[in-house]
């Protein structure tokens, strides 16, 4: 595997290099809470070189002219050598993240896939749409072009996977780029960046700082030289991210919060088998990666005639989720990311009880694992949309529960929140389930499932949920710029003036 370089974690122009100040971060293994890793720790000075290696590997390069089919082959050879070092980088993401190694593997092999989407992706299309204008005489076709040099800053729920979101699609284009990881975990994105290298792509093409958000990530926010700014993580940041670009007016994608409803109607419930699956998928709904997903489904909104049933089920089940360190066979659930992170959790569900949830789970820390971040599965029964805990993204392993009577007031329910990203419904009738996920304004919407994705379909959200489009044809066109080439085959005077 790609080895880490500890201190020097900051690659610009293709050398590895330590921070200008000499500043550096220890990483922090979330289920103990000690240091095991120490990186660079850039500011403004570190990202400002990073731009502008990335901007002369755009303007005098050779990516960005590199013919798509060599562009392609690179992108595969990338999937090759992640699929080669599996183990090493899933039980790295594993304890960076906190998630349990066989979640780290699986997002591996996520990240592999994205690669070879676009790979083949951009291997297939035609080199450019004709445009008919009428006339033989004239030749006007449609072109797509790399927008020149991205700010890509990734959140740490996903480090590598959501990198990989952004990375794939952007080399495909032919771009440039300047990566920023989460400061609290960016060992995988670091070793990605010498898989680059390993896979042949040229010096200065792929740039990597590490460092907070409010020195790097603002300077690639407002940096004149940086072309596009693509963004995954919260509300408050996103907005931030986006006032800084609009002053040099570069293109801005924003891939935010979620507060995503997994609505359950009783006649899914109607079998043993059918009851039984919606109980275990509500609970990878809200807790898998102990609930920092984007996408969790945090919002159980349950018809009221199967309530007691249903919730009872996931209370006692919840409860026995095996909590751990993520490496050690037989654990379920990690610890949480961080002691800020976890402050957090225990803040909203305190308020949630002074607000008159019933607890019927969880709600603590776990006694018999006093270091690491752990924090106990959690079901808040008698929920309401006024509630802050119902309204406000946790990211944590905290699922609330709501009731409804009738098709529409479930609808309302779902759609009641400023966010929209991704839901789910539950139903034997496919007719409601048809009706209902038409209904819903969420991005995704799974039925009778929660949580898969697919590389070739587009991802993101409505409302505050972001702007634009990650994966998918989609994902790629961010990317880009179109360019309108029309050609005068017979060009002759126009005579509008008469002089």
């Amino acid at each position: 595997m790609a080895r880490q370089h500890e201190r020097r974690t900051i690659h610009v122009d293709g050398e590895w290099r330590e921070a200008v100040s000499g500043t550096t971060r220890d990483i922090i293994d979330p289920a103990d809470a000690r240091p095991f890793a120490v990186v660079a720790e850039g500011d403004e000075k570190d990202t400002d070189l990073a731009v502008e290696a990335a901007r002369r590997a755009f303007d005098e390069g050779d990516w960005p002219r590199t013919p798509v089919a060599e562009r392609a082959a690179l992108l595969r050879r990338v999937a090759d050598l992640l699929v080669r070092d599996r183990e090493e980088l899933g039980l790295l993401e594993s304890r960076d993240a906190g998630k349990t190694v066989e979640e780290g593997r699986v997002d591996i092999d996520c990240v592999a896939d994205a690669f070879r989407y676009f790979a083949d992706l951009v291997a297939a299309e035609a080199p450019g749409r004709v445009v008919d204008a009428g006339s033989p005489d004239i030749h006007s076709v449609v072109v797509h072009e790399p927008v020149g040099v991205c700010a890509l800053i990734t959140p740490w729920n996903y480090p590598l996977l959501q990198a990989s979101w952004k990375i794939a699609p952007a080399l495909a284009a032919g771009n440039t780029f300047v990566v920023k990881p989460s400061e609290i975990t960016p060992l995988t994105t670091v070793a990605l960046l010498d898989l680059l290298t390993e896979a042949g792509l040229p010096s200065g093409v792929a740039n990597i700082v590490t460092g907070p958000g409010h020195t790097v990530g603002a300077r690639l926010a407002e940096h004149p030289d940086v072309d596009l700014v693509s963004f995954t993580g919260g509300l408050v940041s996103g907005v931030k991210v986006a006032q800084a670009a609009a002053v040099s007016v570069k293109k801005v994608a924003l891939e935010l919060g979620g507060k995503n409803p997994n609505v359950v109607f009783a006649d899914a419930c109607a079998t043993d088998e059918g009851f039984d699956t919606a109980v275990d998928q509500a609970l990878n709904a809200a807790f898998i990666h102990s609930g920092q997903v984007c996408s969790a489904g945090s919002r159980l909104i349950v018809e009221e005639s199967v309530r007691e049933r249903f919730v009872a089920e996931l209370a006692r089940r919840a409860a026995r989720i095996r909590l751990g360190r993520g490496t050690d066979d037989g654990v379920e659930c990690g610890p949480l990311v961080s002691e800020q992170q976890r402050a957090k959790v225990e803040s909203y569900v305190a308020s949630a009880l002074a607000e008159g949830a019933a607890l019927r789970t969880g709600g603590k820390r776990p006694e018999h694992l006093a270091e690491g971040y752990f924090y106990e599965p959690t079901v808040l029964d008698h929920c309401h949309r006024e509630m802050k805990v119902v309204r406000e993204e946790v990211f944590g392993p905290v699922l609330t529960v709501e009731t409804f009577r009738t098709e529409d007031e479930a609808v309302a329910l779902a759609n009641d929140t400023e966010y929209g990203l991704a839901g789910a419904v539950w139903t034997a009738d496919a007719g409601r389930a048809r009706r209902v996920a038409g209904r819903l304004r969420h991005g995704t919407v799974w039925i009778n499932d929660f949580h898969p994705y697919l590389p070739q379909a587009e991802w993101g959200g409505f409302g505050k949920s972001g702007v634009g489009r990650e994966l998918g044809p989609a994902g790629l066109a961010e990317y880009r710029e179109s360019k309108h080439v029309y050609q005068n085959l017979a060009p002759k005077p126009v005579r509008w003036f008469a002089g």
